[in-house]
């Protein structure tokens, strides 16, 4: 199963254990339960606190329990094989259960433990899946560091039957005690706030409890990140707060043209800002959702932004780089079969649709790119464009008309999805030449029609907006209210790329810069204020 070079690097790994572990495998007759047999062998025999036995009951075959042998409560099961973007949530649940410790702080570390309760996860993953490992580690983790939480890892692929039955059409998809409980990315500290009804608060008082800053980047991006680390290498106290650390970058699979790096995935280059930003003082604070601006002509002092949990945090200067999303169709269906067949990422989801028919809306780069990508997985693609050309580049062009399996429509107006009440069934469109409407029969949807600015929130703040929602900065990165930067995807910036946004965000963070060398402090404007008095 594993190569000399996987073998040589999971050896090492496993000298962290601290105490024997036990795989306890529940196998059938089947190719996938005898690739599981000669996987758990393998590694058993590359550590001596590894232990490996075939005896298990689970009614999941293939599957296998990794438990602590000192302790059969701290367990995790998954079910099929680990491998390809999971083989490091495999690494990581043999090492936990081990005794080697996580990498998350010691109060998240804490509340994982302290959480009350029994909760049974069972988590559906695909191995293509870049957004599932985040998910697979957080319940993990959860499973082996406190008794109430039993957690059952399950590759989609292998359980194709209970992924139909279920209707899994996109994943990660989390259940919890037998309800749905989560789609998408989560990290622990977002399930936990999920799970721990008093987490808000906490969150809200502790912003609360924070100084003013001389620099606060609202947005937690490739902008953000470079805009932290320009204004913190110029010695400023800066804070980070960020709904998600990474951004979109997160929901982003293959990266080939950020210079210099031929090729990288979204969730490693994001991984690679978090060690960037954690070289420097600077304050983050995660799982942040801005909620609203107030500006220092109305507070006196400091600009304050207003979380959704209630608290505030203050900076003598802003730089926003809250970026975009995914724009949604906004035709009907689209809301009421979200994640039953309407689906905004073909690397996370596109292989449940595998052997079934399927529809991308959209003609740019991302459209044309899904629809190849999906077109080597499923059954049949039909990509609908509203314009009537495509508008991605040539080379895309021409290795989509190449496909078979692909049909082409321009001029065509995405008019409904449809669906039996579950999930979806068909796609309707009016030819924009004919007014004619049509009906395609499929089983899935992908969207890819470009980005939407995350920027409502300031509707009210008094920041120029365009009619797009981005908020309009000149060439300095400078906002029409003196001490507020603005950088990246979410601004009137052209060309929404990642290296635009890094450098963008670092323009931003050396106007800042500027602005703060050039301006008093609340504080001293107070004390020049109270002198001029005291002389009159």
């Amino acid at each position: 199963m594993l190569d000399a070079n996987m073998k040589e690097q999971l050896k090492q790994y496993l000298g962290n254990l601290r105490e024997p572990i036990e795989l306890v495998a529940s196998l059938g007759d089947d190719a996938k339960s005898g690739e599981t047999r000669e996987l758990l062998e393998e590694i058993a025999e590359l550590n001596d606190k590894v232990s490996a036995s075939f005896d298990g009951n689970d009614a999941r075959k293939p599957s296998f329990e990794i438990r602590r042998a000192s302790d059969h409560d701290a367990s995790v099961r998954f079910a099929g094989l680990p491998l390809g973007h999971e083989f490091t949530s495999l690494v990581l649940a043999l090492l936990w259960a081990g005794g080697h410790p996580p990498k998350v702080s010691d109060e998240v570390l804490s509340q994982v433990r302290a959480l009350e309760g029994d909760f049974a996860f069972e988590m559906y993953f695909s191995l293509s899946c870049q957004n599932c490992p985040d998910v697979v580690q957080a319940l993990t983790l959860l499973a082996l560091n406190n008794k109430g939480v039993k957690a059952t890892l399950i590759e989609g692929g292998a359980f194709q039957a209970e992924v139909e039955q279920r209707k899994v059409m996109a994943v990660p998809a989390v259940y919890m005690n037998g309800e749905s409980f989560a789609n998408g990315r989560m990290n622990v500290e977002e399930i936990l706030a999920k799970l721990d009804s008093n987490a808000g608060a906490r969150a809200a008082e502790k912003l609360n409890a924070k100084k003013p800053v001389e620099v606060l980047v609202v947005g937690g991006g490739p902008a953000g990140a470079s805009a932290a680390i320009y204004t913190a290498r110029k010695g400023f106290s800066t804070s980070i707060a960020a709904e998600r650390m990474g951004g979109q970058v997160m929901d982003t699979m293959g990266i080939e043209n950020f210079i210099s790096v031929p090729y990288t995935e979204g969730p490693k280059l994001a991984a690679a800002l978090e060690r960037h930003i954690a070289e420097y003082d600077i304050d983050v604070i995660n799982l942040q959702r801005a909620e609203r601006l107030i500006k220092a002509s109305e507070t006196g002092g400091y600009h304050e932004v207003v979380f959704e949990n209630g608290g505030t945090l203050k900076a003598r200067s802003l730089i926003l780089t809250t970026g975009a999303r995914w724009r949604q169709l906004g035709v009907p269906g689209e809301s009421e079969y979200a994640a039953k067949g309407v689906a905004y990422c073909p690397h996370c989801d596109g292989p449940l649709y595998k052997g079934k028919r399927v529809a991308v809306i959209g003609g740019g780069n991302s459209g044309v790119e899904a629809a190849i990508d999906l077109a080597n997985i499923v059954k049949h693609v039909t990509l609908v464009e509203f314009a009537d050309t495509l508008r991605a580049d040539e080379v895309l062009q021409k290795k989509l008309r190449s496909m078979k399996n692909v049909d082409i429509l321009t001029s065509a107006a995405t008019t409904e999805i449809t669906g039996d009440g579950e999930k979806v069934n068909g796609l309707r469109y009016k030819n924009r030449e004919t007014d004619e409407e049509q009906t395609v029969e499929l089983e899935g949807v992908f969207v890819q029609i470009g980005l939407v600015p995350n920027t409502e929130w300031l509707r009210d703040s008094g920041l120029n907006l365009t009619k797009f929602g981005e908020i309009e900065i000149d060439h300095k990165a400078a906002t029409n209210i003196p001490g507020i930067f603005a950088a990246g995807d979410c601004t009137t910036v052209p060309y929404k790329q990642i290296v635009i946004a890094m450098g963008e965000g670092s323009k931003a963070g050396l106007s800042a810069f500027d602005f703060l060398i050039r301006n008093e402090a609340p504080e001293e404007i107070a004390q020049s204020a109270q002198k001029k008095a005291e002389l009159a």
